[in-house]
C-alpha cells in the first residue's frame, strides 16, 4: 500500500470512486462534478480542498478528501467530505491508513476539530469511526441548499 497526496493525474481515479460512492449511497445521479471540476477545484492556485490517496496493485483505490473550516468554538478545523474505499478493497486496511493519515496530518496542522458526516443506516462506516474515537452525534441535523434553493431564494419573503 501506498499512500500520497493526491495529485492532478489521479482525478479521473477520484471522480470514480465518487461515483462509486454515490452508487453505494443510492443516489449515482446526484454527482454532477466531473474530472475538470476536481483538476480546477484541488490543484489550481488557491486549491479548495486536499486529498490523500491510497494505492494498492499498482492503482488508486481509496481517497480522503477535505477542506479547512472554521468553527467559532474551536478555530480551525477540517471538514472530512468522504473517505472512500472502492468495494473490492475493503476490509484490507486502506480506510484505516487514510483516516490515520488524515488525522495526522490535522495534528500536524494544529487542527482542533475534525468532523464529516455519515448516513444512519450505514452501520460499518458508524462503527468504523466510533472505533477510531469519534462521537457520532444522534442529536444534529445536516441542513443544505442545492442549486435550486440557492437560485430560487426569496430573500425578501421568508
Amino acid at each position: 500500500m501506498l499512500l500520497r497526496a493526491a495529485q492532478p493525474n489521479d482525478v479521473e481515479a477520484m471522480h470514480q470512486l465518487i461515483c462509486e460512492l454515490a452508487h453505494f449511497e443510492l443516489e449515482p445521479e446526484a454527482v454532477v462534478i466531473q474530472p475538470a471540476d476536481l483538476l480546477r477545484d484541488g490543484f489550481g492556485e488557491a486549491p479548495l480542498f486536499r486529498c490523500l490517496v491510497a494505492e494498492m496493485d499498482g492503482s488508486i483505490r481509496a481517497m480522503a478528501l477535505f477542506y479547512p473550516r472554521y468553527s467559532t468554538w474551536k478555530g480551525k478545523t477540517w471538514h472530512l467530505e468522504d473517505l472512500i474505499v472502492t468495494e473490492a478493497y475493503r476490509g484490507k486496511g486502506l480506510g484505516k491508513a487514510l483516516f490515520a493519515a488524515f488525522v495526522a496530518e490535522a495534528n500536524a496542522d494544529g487542527v482542533r476539530r475534525v468532523e464529516w458526516g455519515v448516513l444512519n443506516w450505514n452501520t460499518s462506516a458508524i462503527d468504523f469511526y466510533q472505533k477510531a474515537g469519534a462521537v457520532v452525534f444522534d442529536d444534529w441535523r445536516v441542513a443544505q441548499m442545492d442549486e435550486r434553493a440557492l437560485a430560487d431564494f426569496p430573500p425578501n419573503e421568508f
